[in-house]
């Protein structure tokens, strides 16, 4: 289908709608919809870091940035800022099994286990490591919380439990609600695992795959296919050498061959009490080839000055990257495009910058960032935000879109990390005045809220408000609460995986929807001298008032 007749159907649909769905004016879904299917061609390669892929990726964007009246906010008068990364690939032959008192496992990469590596090595080689289960590994004192006590993991590997230590609790449980209930903490997210076990120096990290508590499912999990990704590290960033899931099964088998009960573990980890528990007799060892290499990849970064108050700044932002090229799937199709995630945020930001440029200059000065290396770990964000082109203590939001829904208008706007900060009072004010109502995240375990480029601000203490279709609970015009669903349903099927294509049956008035409600809150935002705050007891509160000198 044409540009125009997208435009046409687009228009025809619009005038049978109640007034309150047309509510995303000045937001384009057409022109959105003409974004994502470029980003998301095959010739795009999946727009991978380091690859052709994202030389065309960000050929296109600085040109869209331009056109869309944006000046340059990267480095030496260009969109881009440079972002350092290291790039590994597990090769083969690849070999992992772990000894035990009741017999050596062998472990199949990709089926009973996934394991890469972020260290600049030749080779990934652990010899007869000892195993310790930590629960959940949370160090939370100002919750009364340590999994760890004083346990020595140097040079061993650390077996996690995805999600927090309350996910799984029942009423009466002692733990019920130390960590928000159902709703994931930080602590509750794969990341901090693998970092709390660099802390403690431990040499692997592997978390006990379990698909209601992390979200998503083993596909998801495998869908790197050995490869990984991190931002270039000062000397002594020390990261664990192989970090990794296994899959239930498997670590249901481990356990039991290690005279160990996995179930009653769980209910063990649940206590403050709880103390590592060493698997007797089991050692995991590993021996695989790694081709590394480090590569240049780009952050694209536009900006429109502000007119009064040019040092402080309201960022909108979205990831450009995917995950390139791999095996085929069972269509035979090898590309994994990335068009809902995160083409479609990309697109918002572009619709953004243009809405912006043909109104009214604002006070504050604008940013319009595309990110890279999400999909790895927030890479490109998480870079700049170490690395700050404007300073972060006068960065009054970061707004950002990440997978928005292509099902048509909502009725209501789902908020991700409810109870954070006061920008979810500019939410509710915006979406009155579009005719909707805000309805809680459906799925809080999913632990959204620390798993978009939004957060690599929000732990510096920027208030920080994410957008994120895959929230769930949305309730569509047509359809309402059931629709919603069914199309959460569908598309996590393709979440990562080759078949998140663009599609020319999207209506993607919801995504103009939500894209617009950003335009209001910027707005009001840019031409303020409000500064948001975070919630009171909030962890990025007492990071924020550090700064709060700069901003007086």
């Amino acid at each position: 289908m044409s540009r125009q007749n997208v435009t046409i159907l687009s228009a025809l649909l619009l005038t049978a709608m109640p007034v309150a769905a047309q509510n995303s004016a000045p937001i384009d879904p057409a022109r959105m919809s003409d974004v994502v299917r470029t980003l998301a061609a095959d010739d795009f390669q999946g727009r991978a870091p380091g690859t052709p892929g994202e030389d065309k990726t960000v050929a296109y964007l600085s040109d869209q940035f331009a056109k869309a009246g944006l000046a340059p906010a990267g480095e030496n008068g260009t969109f881009v800022q440079t972002v350092p990364l290291i790039r590994t690939r597990i090769g083969s032959p690849a070999t992992i099994s772990i000894a035990t008192p009741g017999g050596t496992i062998a472990l199949n990469q990709s089926q009973q286990a996934y394991f890469s590596t972020v260290r600049d090595v030749s080779r990934l080689t652990i010899a007869k490591a000892p195993l310790v289960f930590v629960g959940y590994g949370v160090h939370a004192p100002e919750r009364q919380w340590d999994d760890f006590k004083g346990v020595d993991l140097k040079g061993k590997v650390a077996i996690f439990l995805v999600n927090d230590p309350d996910f799984e609790a029942v009423a009466g449980e002692p733990v019920a609600n130390t960590f928000g209930g159902k709703r994931m903490t930080y602590y509750g997210r794969w990341t901090y695992k693998y970092e709390e076990a660099a802390r403690r120096g431990a040499i692997a990290a592997l978390i006990v795959d379990d698909t209601a508590g992390a979200g998503y499912g083993w596909s998801t999990v495998i869908a790197p296919q050995g490869e990984n990704y991190d931002i270039v590290r000062a000397p002594g960033d020390y990261r664990v050498l192989l970090q990794g899931w296994l899959e239930g099964e498997a670590a249901r088998t481990l356990f039991t061959k290690s005279g160990l009960d996995l179930d009653k573990l769980r209910i063990a980890a649940r206590r403050a009490d709880f103390r590592p528990v060493p698997l007797s007799g089991a050692a995991l060892s590993v021996d695989a080839p790694v081709a590394a290499d480090h590569v240049q990849s780009r952050n694209l970064i536009g900006k429109i000055a502000g007119t009064a108050h040019a040092d402080e700044t309201i960022m909108f932002g979205a990831h450009w990257d995917a995950y390139g090229v791999g095996s085929p799937d069972a269509t035979g199709r090898t590309v994994r495009a990335g068009a809902a995630d995160d083409a479609i945020g990309v697109a918002g930001v572009l619709e953004l910058a243009r809405a912006f440029a043909k109104g009214p200059k604002t006070q504050r000065t604008l940013l319009f960032s595309a990110w890279t290396g999400e999909e790895r770990g927030l890479l490109g964000s998480e870079h700049y935000a170490a690395h700050p082109l404007y300073p972060l203590d006068k960065t009054v939001a970061n707004l950002t879109m990440d997978v928005l829904q292509t099902a048509g208008p909502a009725r209501d706007v789902v908020l991700v990390g409810n109870g954070q900060s006061d920008l979810e009072d500019r939410v509710a004010a915006a979406a009155t005045k579009q005719g909707r109502t805000i309805t809680p995240e459906a799925l809080p375990e999913r632990g959204l809220f620390f798993r978009a480029d939004h957060f690599s601000f929000a732990r510096r203490g920027v208030p920080s408000l994410l957008l994120m279709g895959m929230s769930g609970g949305h309730d569509l015009v047509t359809g309402g609460r059931a629709a919603g669903d069914a199309w959460l349903t569908d598309y996590m099927k393709c979440y990562h995986q080759a078949c998140d294509v663009w599609k020319q049956s999207w209506d993607l008035r919801g995504a103009a929807q939500d894209v617009a409600l950003l335009y209001g809150i910027g707005s009001s935002l840019a031409n303020s001298r409000d500064w948001p705050d975070w919630r009171p007891g909030t962890e990025f509160k007492a990071m924020r008032e550090k700064s709060v000198a700069a901003r007086q």
